[in-house]
């Protein structure tokens, strides 16, 4: 291989340069968030928000935890993503493998109205009224059974689907696999890269999902973490921790339990990514060749 000419080397420095930049400023809004969540009484009284304290604190922290309010809704968020998940990769594949297959009649004729639906829907008054008829009003189901298929990651992995050669399925179909059993053992090991990239998709959508919540769950105790989120950053602190449980009679700064509340909300989505991203940019591009 022939050494880089010093243009090479130069544009790579700059792209470098230019993508470690991008990162820190990516970062910093983060950051300030992360930092701000540990400022204290104190220091907020003497110099309000800063970027990085001087002093870090867990009053907030202790504040925000001294009731189970906000385990509560992270055991709920975290059911929520593992379930709707789940329920959305089970019919999302059940669906794409039968409309991938050539010799399904109608086929055509489905992926229409499914193309339909991603242009056009009922609208929030609808599906609220059919969500009520169903008797999933204030159930935790309401927030998972209605969008179980994404149009758009199904025709995604429809195309995966199609680019599996046919001679493994007919191998299959001769040592007496049924179809069921050919999607099982033979199809979703193939396609680990495509499911655990619509897994992500799937669950940060359930993670960060808020409004679904708002429409069809009324009791407090069924909140997602991202419904506590909004009150605490509407209403201040929103009476998510008990003042008097804490050590120091210090007022604990609003913002920073703020800043907690996002932090805390946020850093188990973030911690899952890394074991997903190797599949994440092959499982795109292998489903988008052909339709």
């Amino acid at each position: 291989m022939k050494d880089r000419t010093v243009g090479g080397r130069l544009f790579d420095i700059v792209n470098i340069t230019a993508l470690i930049l991008f990162a820190v400023l990516a970062m910093l809004p983060f950051l300030y968030i992360v930092f701000n969540s540990f400022l204290s009484s104190e220091e907020f009284a003497r110099r309000g928000v800063v970027f990085f304290p001087k002093k870090f604190s867990l009053d907030a922290y202790m504040y925000i935890f001294s009731t189970n309010t906000i385990v509560r809704s992270l055991l709920n968020t975290i059911f929520i993503t593992l379930a709707g998940t789940a329920i959305n990769i089970i019919f999302t594949s059940l669906m794409a493998y039968p409309l991938s297959r050539k010799e399904l009649h109608g086929r055509k004729s489905i992926m229409l109205l499914i193309i339909f639906s991603m242009l056009f829907s009922g609208g929030m008054i609808p599906a609220f009224l059919v969500v009520k008829a169903l008797g999933l009003m204030n159930s935790l189901w309401a927030l998972l059974l209605p969008g179980a298929i994404s149009a758009f990651n199904l025709i995604i992995l429809k195309n995966f689907f199609q680019q599996m050669p046919d001679g493994i399925e007919e191998a299959a179909k001769i040592d007496g696999c049924n179809d069921i059993g050919i999607l099982i053992k033979i199809v979703l090991p193939l396609s680990l890269p495509a499911i655990a990239t619509f897994s992500l998709f799937y669950a940060v959508g359930h993670w960060n999902s808020f409004f679904t919540a708002i429409l069809y769950i009324n009791d407090t105790a069924k909140w997602p973490i991202q419904i506590l989120l909004r009150q605490v950053v509407i209403m201040a602190e929103g009476g998510i921790g008990d003042a008097s449980q804490m050590s120091e009679s210090l007022a604990i700064p609003a913002q920073s339990v703020k800043m907690a509340v996002i932090t805390v909300s946020t850093l188990p989505i973030l911690i899952v990514y890394p074991f997903l991203q190797k599949h994440f940019a092959k499982g795109v591009l292998l489903g988008s060749v052909k339709g």
